[in-house]
């Protein structure tokens, strides 16, 4: 760590409470889905693009934040998102039910994208310049529990706090309040390191802060990575695994047990929150864990560590599927074993972006993943799945609605082989794209030492 320690861990506690309401905020949608189908009358293919249009929001956006994140002032960009993330989300429960209502609540839900677009590119490249190896590890595993817990919480929080007041409309009025408090320590409490802090101060040029280079000069760099290309493909099969079992597990596992005769199914949410804030938990200790040990060993270990998991996965999530119809209780083991093993993912790839991309481009780099790996991954994944549930049956009875959605999500363990190729490709250069990225930022801060002593050797251009 090079800066004090007592303001380095506030601003990264601050980040984690930010990340985690983020993504309880996301995942509370899903949480009251059945409510909001019934309340707009919708079918799989509309319900799913809720989801579908605040990710493209989302992922379009990400783009010009990272590049104003890696050239202005980060908390303000942070700040300013959040305050309108939590906004859109307030409004969300304003929206009049009934299905020509849905257009309003299409465009909500896409304004929501805009926040949280500010703060995701942005978090993980400030914790990226107030820590380094090991320290750095820590604390963005620290950061990423946000995510399996936060996504647990938001179903258990949306599908209770609805269940207690009797309207899926009191599920989006807790956040935002919260979200307004966070944006205040957003602006006032949290530090915004110089871009590179911690490589400058390890060569012992802190007063040198890294340059950001142009846009295009960015761009060239990130497509000539081959590391960060392949990574970015096997994150992208993340978030299209993630982001359909997310949204439609738990209608799945629901519908499953009305197929069964079980007619109280208030605790389903309950209990798959649960699950996937524990296997979130479980998951990415092991793989923070995991590449604390074996990186000093095998330098390509993080991308060998999400290759086998996204890979081990797979099988699980598969029998899972099939066993819902025969016997719960096994279908949630499997749900665990095959969340644990698709979160061993969150640190180590943040990691492999973070040191194979030199600090001056990481904003842009943090952009780009998500707008690839939405684009492709999550944004369209729970409208596809919708619409193939459609395709095979549009019945209303639970057992053939059970049915469709079990093909449907099915696809999703094929996107999970896909993404454990691309990101074993990604081992084959990921020691090489490393060294030359601490190359480029060595290279960075040379410039500067080298023009400010020419600038001081020269009498016609004095110093003042």
């Amino acid at each position: 760590m090079v800066m004090p320690a007592k303001q380095a861990y506030l601003t990264v506690a601050v980040l984690f409470l930010i990340n985690l309401l983020n993504y309880m905020d996301r995942y509370t949608l899903a949480g009251v889905l059945p409510r909001i189908k019934d309340a707009f009358k919708l079918d799989f293919e509309v319900a799913g693009l809720l989801q579908t249009v605040f990710i493209i929001s989302y992922m379009s956006l990400a783009p010009v934040f990272g590049y104003l994140g890696d050239r202005y002032n980060r908390k303000i960009i942070m700040g300013t998102g959040i305050l309108i993330w939590a906004g859109t989300t307030l409004a969300t429960s304003f929206v009049a039910e009934g299905n020509e209502h849905v257009w309003l609540m299409l465009i909500i839900r896409g304004c929501v994208g805009i926040g949280e677009a500010s703060y995701s590119t942005i978090a993980p490249t400030i914790i990226a310049d107030m820590f380094a190896d090991e320290q750095r590890t820590r604390m963005l595993a620290f950061f990423y529990f946000a995510i399996p817990v936060g996504s647990g919480l938001g179903y258990v929080a949306g599908s209770q706090i609805a269940a207690a007041t009797n309207s899926w409309r009191w599920a989006f009025r807790i956040t935002p309040g919260i979200a307004v408090i966070l944006s205040g320590f957003c602006f006032f409490a949290i530090t915004d390191p110089p871009r590179g802090h911690c490589e400058t101060t390890n060569q012992g040029t802190d007063k040198y802060a890294v340059q950001a280079t142009t846009w295009k000069a960015d761009m060239k760099a990130l497509i000539r990575n081959k590391t960060y290309v392949w990574s970015t493909i096997g994150f992208t099969c993340v978030a299209f695994t993630t982001g359909a079992l997310a949204f439609w597990a738990p209608t799945f596992i629901s519908a499953s047990e009305l197929a069964q005769g079980i007619t109280s199914t208030k605790d389903t949410g309950l209990i798959f929150g649960a699950i996937t804030c524990a296997s979130g938990i479980t998951g990415v200790l092991i793989g923070a864990e995991s590449s604390r040990r074996f990186r000093n060993r095998i330098p390509y270990a993080d991308a060998v560590i999400c290759g086998v998991g996204l890979l081990g996965s797979a099988p699980f999530i598969y029998i899972s599927l099939f066993l819902a119809e025969v016997s719960l209780p096994l279908v949630w083991v499997l749900i665990f074993i095959g969340e644990v093993l698709i979160n061993l993912n969150w640190t180590p790839i943040a990691d492999i972006l973070l040191y194979t991309v030199p600090p001056a481009r990481r904003s842009t780099a943090e952009a780009f993943q998500i707008l690839f790996s939405h684009l492709f991954g999550d944004a369209g994944s729970p409208y596809l799945i919708g619409a193939i549930a459609d395709a095979i049956s549009t019945s209303k009875k639970p057992a053939l609605q059970a049915f469709a959605l079990k093909y449907a999500l099915s696809i999703t363990t094929f996107v999970c082989v896909l993404g454990g190729a691309g990101f074993l490709v990604a081992s084959f250069s990921l020691v090489e794209d490393r060294k030359e990225a601490e190359l480029q930022a060595g290279n960075n801060i040379k410039s500067q030492v080298e023009n400010y002593i020419e600038d001081a050797n020269d009498e016609s251009n004095p110093i003042i």
